[in-house]
This record gives structure tokens, C-alpha cells and sequence, in this order.
């Protein structure tokens, strides 16, 4: 089944200039299409760039991170990343703590009801 996934406009760039010959892919290789981009061709490219102890699926990890730290819902994220639960979501989609920074202000001692757990001064 096919499935369509939106992009932004960095990707939809990067795509087309990527664009060959092929009239319907994007990625071919001796003029075949490249149905599994997890190959011998990532192995190898990782291995020139010097890159270490990562797989082609950490891509969905870091996309998925990079979207709730910059703010996507996790309810939103889990459309646009195909997954049919939230704990799938929970999985892929990592915080780092200084995303969590502009939360920690949300709640203010002293200023409004906050229940009776509220800290006071001695």
C-alpha cells in the first residue's frame, strides 16, 4: 500500500536536485530503482564519512525527535509518522532536557490557585 508522507520545503529541494534521468524515482542506481535504502551503498558511505555505530533507522528516531523538540504534538507526529499508537510515538520521538525548559514557568507558586501542595516559604 502506498502511502503518501508530506514534506517540507527543505526535503521537496533536496529532491529535486537529487532527481535523475528516472522519470519516476528519485533514488536509482545502474538505472533500477533503490527499493531499500538500507543497503551495501549506506554501509559504505557511512564507513567514508566516518560515521559510527549508526543504521539507516536512527533517521526515524532523529526525525521523530526533532519534531516534538521543536514543538509538533505527539498526536500530530503520530500522523504524519504513520504510527497507530501514541506508545509507538513514545518510542521513536526522544526529548532532550532543555525542551523542557520553557515548561518548567507553567506553574507559579503564589500566584493563582494551585491545590494544597503548593511549597511555602518558612
Amino acid at each position: 500500500m502506498l502511502k503518501l508522507v508530506p514534506l517540507n520545503e527543505d526535503a521537496l529541494r533536496v529532491l529535486r536536485l537529487a532527481r535523475g534521468a528516472d522519470p519516476a524515482y528519485v533514488f536509482v542506481r545502474n538505472g533500477k530503482p533503490i527499493m531499500n535504502p538500507n543497503n551495501q551503498d549506506w554501509r559504505k558511505a557511512l564507513v567514508q564519512a566516518g560515521i559510527e555505530n549508526f543504521r539507516w533507522h536512527d533517521l526515524r528516531h532523529t526525525w521523530a525527535s526533532w519534531h516534538v523538540q521543536n514543538g509538533t504534538s505527539i498526536y500530530v507526529l503520530k500522523e504524519l509518522g504513520g504510527w497507530k499508537t501514541l506508545s509507538m510515538v513514545e518510542k521513536y520521538a526522544h526529548f532532550d532536557s532543555t525542551h523542557l525548559e520553557q515548561f518548567v514557568g507553567n506553574v507559579l507558586v503564589g500566584e493563582g490557585p494551585h491545590g494544597t501542595n503548593t511549597v511555602q516559604a518558612a
